[in-house]
């Protein structure tokens, strides 16, 4: 058998079937392809009688792109969407997981954008797709970055920017917003809210001609 990775040779043993078919002139190859076909991670499978007594098979597995959550079920996707399984480990801990309905069809969108900035990318651990329509990014650190519907690369190139010259990523924050075009906007975490109001409430105040009172 050639290009098992992933699938285990017994499962190929037993969609073969062979206990029923003592000889390959009653044997039915193209059942049997069928059957390996249905095999979670088995994408194409080949069979070819070599006489007197001999199968060559061929597998060629579903490739990984990434993890699709909705609810508490998480399964294995490839590139268009399709699922391949439904038994998730710590292999494919490093895929980008998308969330919510939809999101398994246009997780190449958000890979693509993603991909363009690969040290981004590694601090995404998720994008979840809101109402069908644009992604929020989860990050490591527990940051949401909330994307625009339209203009996704523009969005992404001003976060890195920003981070670079402001460190903005890794502030005692939880949220940026790049919805609106013309505006960032930024929430604290609660902690960082809490100070900052304590400090504007500890600066002096001015009186009339700048005297203090």
């Amino acid at each position: 058998m050639d290009g098992l990775q992933r699938v285990a040779e017994f499962q190929i043993l037993e969609a073969l079937e062979l206990h029923d078919h003592p000889s390959l002139v009653m044997f039915d190859a193209e059942a049997a392809r069928e059957r390996i076909d249905e095999i979670a991670w088995v994408d194409t499978a080949s069979i070819q009688k070599l006489y007197p007594g001999t199968l060559k098979i061929k597998i060629a597995e579903q490739v990984p792109y990434a993890l699709w959550q909705r609810g508490d079920v998480i399964s294995v996707i490839t590139e268009d969407g399709e699922v391949i399984t439904d038994e998730v480990d710590g292999r494919y801990a490093n895929l980008l997981r998308v969330v919510n309905h939809g999101a398994q069809r246009r997780a190449g969108e958000i890979m693509k954008e993603l991909n363009k900035i690969p040290a981004l990318r590694a601090r995404v651990r998720a994008a979840s797709l809101i109402s069908e329509r644009r992604w929020d990014l989860n990050l490591e650190n527990g940051v949401v970055v909330r994307l625009p519907e339209v203009g996704i690369s523009k969005a992404l190139a001003d976060l890195v920017r920003m981070d670079a010259e402001s460190g903005l990523l890794s502030r005692d924050i939880v949220a940026v917003d790049m919805r609106l075009e013309d505006r960032v906007v930024v929430r604290l975490s609660e902690e960082a809210a809490l100070r900052r109001k304590a400090a504007i409430k500890a600066r002096p105040r001015r009186g009339v001609g700048g005297a203090d009172t």
